[in-house]
């Protein structure tokens, strides 16, 4: 599988400078480029080239690879919408490949500018150590908002030796917790709704004051939250995972597509809450470390998972008292809803696993009755 790896550059001053200059003659000639294959409505690599090539070289002083890297991220942008023209930042990414980048060692980096090529040092922390020995791909240069550097680099990483599983860990995932697994073990949403809510009054505050002062603190807190919530989806995956894999199950979970349109949020607050709730990225995260590990991850349909008994199989919607409390109204079972709902997920994918493997004589499953659930911040 891919995985991309963040490596932190450290050059001076001399080095920054060099960089920051290669990147944006590279987006200046991007853009023109990018007038090119929109006036000509090309987007085939080998045309454009062949028309802009020389132009280019003249233009703007690109060597020859940097000249085709830059036609083929335009080709790139321009497939994607062909009736618009595609623009590009003054520092936005700049791609590099084995001709225009090498790694020296395991803390430096050759990069060609437009005066050469400069050896770069940079920070490996032992996550990226251990992987940069693996096949590598796409490598972009970017440059942050705060004026540090970095190499995103693509890595071809084996999938773990996969493991046969019998059973599987659901997972329900939400809001007040972000995820509780049919084990019983809660991951709480606390800490994240903490710092949303710290974030979400400081914002507000320095919106309504309005200064220079005010607006400086507002760029520095940019996207620390969002830091903060991507940390706790990490430290939650990897909690989620290491427990399937000493127990040698799948793991399961809800298919929550599309279920923005389907919550009713009512407030600034709960909006704001519910722009907020990062399942996409937390799936993401247990995917690609399942994969890793291999261990099966597959998503059930969510639809009356909150409302059936994992006991009986019971579903009505009066089941569900509460957002906290699941009892149920045919054979008085009572629960941690988010749990009994884990335990629902559990057994719709150890149903779906049963139909296509053909196992049998194991814990028949509970009765589903799949009607649209509706929810409600």
């Amino acid at each position: 599988m891919k995985l991309v790896v963040q490596l932190q550059l450290m050059p001076d001053a001399d080095m920054a400078r060099r960089l920051r200059a290669t990147v944006e003659r590279f987006n200046e000639a991007a853009n023109w480029l990018a007038g090119v294959a929109f006036d000509h409505q090309l987007s085939n690599r080998i045309e454009l080239q062949r028309i802009a090539y020389k132009d280019v070289r003249e233009k703007f002083g690109l060597s020859a690879q940097m000249t085709c890297l830059c036609i083929r991220r335009v080709c790139e942008a321009y497939k994607r919408d062909k009736s618009i023209r595609p623009k590009f930042r003054k520092g936005a990414a700049m791609p590099f490949d084995q001709r225009t980048m090498r790694f020296q060692g395991i803390d430096r980096v050759s990069l060609l500018t437009l005066d050469g090529r400069t050896v770069v040092p940079m920070i490996v922390g032992s996550y990226q150590s251990d992987r940069m020995h693996y096949p590598k791909g796409q490598v972009d240069l970017v440059l942050r908002k705060d004026g540090k550097w970095f190499l995103i680099v693509t890595i071809d990483v084996p999938d773990g030796c996969p493991v046969p599983v019998t059973d599987f860990i659901g997972v329900d995932m939400g809001i007040n917790k972000v995820a509780v697994d049919s084990d019983g073990n809660e991951h709480t949403g606390e800490p994240v709704e903490k710092v949303r809510q710290r974030h979400n009054t400081q914002r507000k505050r320095l919106q309504r004051k309005g200064t220079k002062g005010a607006k400086k603190k507002l760029k520095r807190l940019s996207g620390k939250e969002a830091r903060f919530r991507k940390h706790e989806n990490h430290r939650i995956s990897k909690a989620i995972v290491e427990s399937a894999k000493r127990t040698g199950r799948g793991i399961a979970v809800e298919d929550l597509e599309g279920i923005r349109e389907r919550v009713t949020a009512r407030g600034g607050d709960a909006r704001n809450r519910l722009s907020g709730w990062s399942f996409h990225q937390l799936f993401s995260f247990l995917s690609y470390k399942a994969t890793l590990a291999g261990i099966p991850v597959v998503q059930v349909d969510p639809r009356n998972t909150s409302r059936t008994c994992s006991e009986c199989g019971h579903c009505e919607q009066a089941n569900r008292k509460s957002q906290a409390v699941f009892l149920c109204k045919h054979c008085g079972f009572s629960a941690n809803a988010d749990w009994n709902a884990a335990r629902n997920i559990a057994f719709l994918a150890l149903g779906a696993s049963r139909s296509s493997t053909g196992l049998v004589g194991q814990r028949s499953l509970p009765t589903v009755r799949l009607n649209r659930k509706s929810h409600r911040l």
